[in-house]
């Protein structure tokens, strides 16, 4: 989503940081970038006015003008700008008697049901008994989709058929909940495609009823600046506490998500990021901020890797790295495990300095990759696995017809392995040899 907005920042910065000692009229320049890079994001002009002022008051004074490194003071402060823009992260209110009931609105087609889902499996493994509510009786195939994705978590899902009002529903939900002992409630309302009276009189009443803890307006980071205008207008009639920004990983300018905050007052909590159920992440300012800057976000990478990787698969796939006794199997497993924290192109964003990588690596090309090798090891028998110096001409042939590739692709996959085998044979024996020349003599270039 700020692929371009990282772009335009880029070419600022390298300007900036490539000159000793910088001008007023380089700063000048470089804050007239800066706010054309943000207005075309989508970024509403108002915040872009008030960032740009504070950038301004900040990089004119003695801060920058009498550092040794100018240029990357002026980086530190518009990152530090960006972090105050998107403001403080929190997380979910969850304290006193339970149930803790936490309440989702927003309009038609912006995703309630779905991020209802993703929020009870977030809460559900960090130990919380969450119960879904089906609160959204006006849209056919709601109910049944809330109940679709409850039996896939293994969630209760609480419904009710026999006309009631939405209002009356999310009551007698709440009491429900005390009887299974869960612990939180999250009601699933109705939307619609505009806001209007009795939207929001029924929000009303359902918070009346329920006494929600939270209040979060599920809102649609592709839609721009409508979205800061429907939390605007959620908030006044129905007091959120909060938001829930979808489709952050889509190829939208991003100008919601940094514009969102200043103008409503409202934190961002979570953010999703793709389609799965897993894909919801908790909005930490600090690390959004990095990655719009090209900054990388390690944490968040290292959060991904604990949460979906086997820890006793990767220490025993390290134990035989460092062996030199790695097999196709091996890899093909860990192949699997890396798939579950994305594609390549998002985790390569969240390396620092590889965000242009990642624009040369498209989400679809990368699972045609892991597809084709996973389709490729999968033909081979268990003792090519093994041991790939007995595969033939013959059984390359097999291969590729079972797997339906080339025998090209099969040799170059070997091949690939075979390097592979070459560097981690040298890595265990480390005869004197550090990783940067062993790196280098197998034509990387780091």
């Amino acid at each position: 989503m700020f692929e371009a907005l990282q772009d335009r920042f880029q070419s600022v910065f390298q300007k900036l940081t490539s000159r000793g000692r910088l001008s007023e009229s380089d700063l000048k320049a470089a804050l007239r970038e800066v706010r054309l890079a943000l207005l075309e994001a989508d970024v509403n002009y108002k915040v872009v006015k008030d960032f740009v002022a504070r950038l301004q008051e900040r990089a004119t004074g003695q801060e920058v003008m009498r550092s040794l490194t100018p240029g990357q003071q002026v980086v530190k402060i518009v990152h530090e700008e960006l972090i105050a823009t998107l403001g403080q992260g929190r997380q979910l209110e969850l304290s006193g008697t339970p149930p803790h009931v936490i309440m989702l609105v927003g309009l038609h087609g912006s995703g309630k049901t779905t991020q209802a889902a993703k929020l009870a499996l977030r809460l559900h493994k960090v130990g919380h008994y969450p119960l879904l509510v089906a609160a959204d009786t006006r849209r056919p195939a709601a109910i049944t989709q809330l109940e679709v994705l409850g039996r896939q978590l293994d969630i209760p899902v609480y419904v009710e058929r026999n006309g009631d009002p939405p209002p009356l529903i999310c009551g007698h939900a709440v009491q429900r909940a005390r009887e299974m002992a869960c612990d939180v409630v999250i009601l699933d309302t109705g939307g619609r495609l505009h806001i209007d009276e009795e939207l929001m009189a029924e929000l009303a009443e359902i918070r009346e009823r329920s006494h929600p803890g939270e209040v979060l307006l599920v809102a649609d980071a592709m839609t721009g600046q409508d979205a800061v205008r429907t939390a605007s207008d959620f908030h006044a009639r129905v007091q959120l506490t909060g938001l829930i920004l979808t489709k952050m990983d889509g190829d939208a300018r991003g100008g919601a998500a940094i514009s969102i905050r200043s103008v409503t007052g409202l934190p961002i909590l979570f953010i999703g990021v793709g389609e799965k159920l897993d894909a919801l992440e908790r909005l930490y300012p600090e690390r959004l901020a990095s990655r719009i800057l090209g900054m990388g976000d390690v944490l968040t990478l290292i959060e991904k890797a604990e949460a979906a990787l086997d820890q006793e698969k990767a220490i025993a796939a390290g134990e035989k790295i460092l062996s030199a006794t790695f097999t196709l199997e091996d890899f093909l497993e860990q192949m699997e495990e890396l798939r579950k924290m994305g594609t390549i192109s998002q985790l390569l964003e969240m390396i620092p300095g590889f965000a242009q990588v990642s624009r040369q690596v498209t989400p679809q090309a990368t699972d045609e990759q892991f597809k084709r090798v996973e389709a490729i090891i999968s033909s081979m028998t268990r003792a090519e696995r093994c041991d790939p110096r007995i595969i033939n001409a013959s059984r390359k042939r097999r291969i590729a017809r079972g797997s339906g590739t080339t025998v090209q692709q099969v040799n170059q996959l070997l091949k690939q392995f075979r390097q592979m085998q070459k560097m981690m044979k040298q890595l265990a024996r480390g005869r004197g040899r550090g990783l940067m020349s062993m790196l280098s003599g197998q034509g990387v270039r780091l």
